[in-house]
């Protein structure tokens, strides 16, 4: 425990709450939720996140977790993987036995994370103004476990997101989910219809349950 006490992660928060999206939604959840990231999306809702210098050890963390009677942890941000310090506590939840999810933009390489994560990676479509910095090489690295998210703001966005289906071979589940307050869930579930598309239409549990309120 020596090393996970030195081992340190910077954290805006961590709480609990029922997971709002992905498989697992409406499942009670620990979010720990990683300081920083390296895009800044038109459409992000979590930019509080950004900033801050909250340092925590892994043992720490894993304690905070520990207050809390569930199996299912979820590590988010920013980007959790701008700390390369993410990929220790992923390794140590999943040697404690948690079922363990990571949302990750998929500017950065996914290979080192532990194979019994499930991957939620967010491809940026172009509304979100940082297409540039997706990792295309990430796609062929998800499995069936994983999910591949797109957050669609506009018919545009759809259509990209179409011309991504099309052209690379995905096995991981497929989200469509549409941007809060710009994109009417009924015209995306449409749209899907409309090309008959095998992906899974997404909104946000939380912040229908919530609204837009910071940590839920």
């Amino acid at each position: 425990m020596d090393n996970l006490n030195n081992t340190t992660l910077n954290i805006t928060e961590i709480f609990y709450s029922l997971q709002g999206e992905a498989k697992e939604v409406g499942i009670p959840t620990v979010f720990v939720r990683l300081t920083g990231c390296p895009l800044r999306c038109n459409y992000c809702d979590t930019a509080y996140a950004f900033k801050g210098n909250n340092p925590l050890s892994i043992e720490s963390i894993m304690e905070q977790i520990a207050k809390y009677n569930t199996r299912y942890v979820c590590i988010t941000g920013g980007e959790p993987m701008a700390q390369s310090n993410c990929l220790i506590l992923l390794d140590t939840l999943i040697e404690a036995g948690y079922k363990v999810s990571m949302e990750t933009s998929g500017s950065i390489d996914i290979s080192p994370v532990n194979k019994k994560v499930s991957v939620v990676m967010d491809l940026k479509t172009p509304s979100s103004t940082e297409q540039s910095q997706n990792r295309y090489e990430n796609i062929a690295l998800l499995e069936s476990k994983d999910q591949l998210k797109f957050v669609i703001a506009s018919r545009s966005d759809f259509d990209w997101c179409c011309s991504i289906l099309k052209n690379y071979n995905i096995l991981s589940d497929v989200l469509f989910s549409p941007v809060y307050e710009s994109l009417k869930p009924v015209d995306l579930a449409d749209w899907i219809l409309e090309k008959q598309l095998n992906v899974r239409l997404q909104v946000q549990l939380h912040k229908l349950l919530w609204g837009d309120e910071k940590g839920k």
